[in-house]
């Protein structure tokens, strides 16, 4: 019996199957021209969104616009500073209402404002109200003396420079000679009056700088531990504030323990308002902070420009935000011992309640803590 030749199974071709081309396990692309795989423009952007290249590309254009309205906020408020409504006490009626409507409308032409005038019987009154800051200078138009102009440079610097520089430029073209003098000047340290403004700056910025600091590198801290880390940086931070500008320098006397916890209190709101910012809306919340604290809120703190001289709108939105309650509880406390301002105060408490209360309510939403297991599941079986 002969044997029947052994059949050989088909073998499959080694070639590729150059007539299909199967689309990506994405589902994104599609046939290229020498046979490769083209994504489409809707998987490249997936892919692009997927990406660090994304968020890099954001901060790229952040940085660069919050570059702009960083040098824009400042210049505006404090290139060219101008009077609105600066308030002077009036003493004593003059010989003429003439003498004194003169010279007032010769100053107001001078500073390009207008005087708010507010009427005192006795000098001792008016200087009261220097003391209050309810009045910036107090002036006395009498007749053959002339106008003596009483300033105050520690009610702000700036205001003080404008209206000893007017008054006798104005005196001079009148005919009439104006005197002036400092009633509450400045510390020696200190001539220009910006030392102030610069220890709440650095106390705002260290303040949610230390926050973003905790965010990167204690990430794991649980709330209770988080707001405790802030109020302790805030606390040696204030400390270290006050010491370098009064012990280390001499720029300021400063009465230590309330200036460093003002500087406390700063630091520790500031922290806890990126803290909030970062619960809220996570990774982006270096935007609001600096939008708050730094572009609207440095420029109208009345630091650097005193608030009659900011725009209308900044010099009463200042007055609302931690750096400007900052400022004037600092400035008061070391020019005005005697006549503290409570709104300072509560303005700088009630941004750290509101941040600490919204990081509470959310925290399961701030992108830090950890997960605290329980003892017995920890425990070996």
């Amino acid at each position: 019996m002969s044997e029947e030749p052994e059949r050989s199974e088909p073998r499959p071709d080694p070639s590729p199957d150059r007539t299909r081309h199967p689309r990506s396990e994405q589902g994104g692309g599609r046939p290229g021209r020498h046979g490769g795989t083209r994504r489409t423009a809707a998987r490249m952007w997936q892919d692009f969104k997927d990406s660090p290249f994304l968020p890099a590309t954001v901060l790229v254009l952040i940085l660069a616009a919050a570059a702009g309205l960083f040098a824009g906020s400042y210049t505006y408020a404090m290139a060219n500073p101008t009077p609105h409504h600066v308030p002077v006490a009036v003493v004593g009626e003059p010989e003429g209402h003439r003498d004194r409507a003169a010279f007032v409308q010769g100053m107001e032409k001078a500073l390009g404002s207008s005087l708010e005038l507010r009427h005192y019987d006795t000098q001792a009154a008016a200087e009261h109200a220097v003391e209050a800051q309810q009045v910036f200078a107090i002036m006395r138009v009498e007749q053959p003396k002339g106008v003596e102009l009483d300033v105050s440079s520690a009610s702000g610097a700036s205001v003080a420079e404008l209206l000893s520089t007017a008054g006798p430029k104005v005196g001079r073209a009148l005919g009439v000679p104006v005197q002036v003098r400092d009633l509450k000047p400045l510390n020696a340290g200190d001539p220009r009056g910006l030392a102030i403004f610069y220890i709440s700056l650095a106390a705002v910025i260290i303040g949610f700088v230390g926050a973003i600091q905790l965010s990167v590198h204690a990430r794991a801290l649980n709330p209770p531990e988080r707001i405790a880390y802030t109020a302790a940086y805030a606390l040696l931070g204030g400390f270290v504030i006050a010491a370098v500008v009064d012990w280390g320098l001499g720029a300021l006397d400063l009465p230590f323990v309330h200036s460093w916890l003002i500087l406390a209190l700063t630091m520790f709101t500031s922290g806890m308002v990126f803290t909030m910012f970062n619960t809220l809306i996570g990774r982006w919340a270096m935007l609001p902070t600096w939008g708050v604290m730094v572009l609207l809120g440095n420029p109208s703190s009345g630091g650097a420009v005193s608030w009659p001289l900011l725009p209308s709108a900044l010099g009463e939105i200042g007055r609302w935000l931690p750096p400007g309650a900052s400022v004037n509880a600092q400035h008061t406390a070391v020019y005005f011992a005697d006549h503290q301002l409570v709104q300072p105060y509560l303005v700088l408490a009630a941004w750290a309640l509101v941040s600490c209360t919204v990081f509470w309510l959310w925290r399961h939403r701030h992108p830090g803590g950890r997960d605290r297991a329980p003892a017995h599941a920890a425990a070996p079986s």
